[in-house]
């Protein structure tokens, strides 16, 4: 065993696992490890943005949306439009005939962005959001 490398051992049930497994094969991972170590860096990458709310950032938000709720995509306009000092670009994309899927550019303060992600995430018709933002080095 590797130097550094730690075995532990996950309990998990057969559909979870099964459906993990099929992700790996598609993805073209070489091991359950493999696909264990991204999926945990992911994680830790995403909570340690929940947890930090100072610095400059660049990232991307997407945002799943049912564009048939009435005042969803006004309500997502006039929020770009207010965070316009940290939306640097964003593309929107029709995925079918009721939901769209908006590709937001950030790059700002981590908190100003936070508020961004807070507000677009409050709005009824958002069906799902992720923030993905990498950090500046000090």
């Amino acid at each position: 065993m590797e130097e550094g490398i730690t075995r532990i051992g996950v309990s998990l049930p057969k559909n979870l696992l099964d459906e993990f497994d099929a992700i790996i094969k598609v993805r073209g991972y070489s091991s359950r490890s493999e696909a264990i170590r991204d999926a945990i860096r992911g994680y830790i990458a995403e909570y340690k943005w929940l947890e930090s709310e100072k610095g400059e950032v660049v990232g991307v938000l997407t945002v799943l949306y049912d564009h048939t709720v009435r005042g969803v995509s006004d309500a997502l306009i006039s929020i770009q439009h207010a965070f316009s000092h940290v939306i640097t670009s964003d593309m929107h994309l029709h995925l079918s005939d009721e939901q769209c899927l908006e590709i937001i550019v950030v790059k700002g303060n981590m908190e100003e962005i936070k508020k961004l992600v807070d507000k677009v995430a409050a709005i009824r018709g958002v069906l799902s959001h992720k923030m993905i933002t990498a950090q500046k080095k000090a």
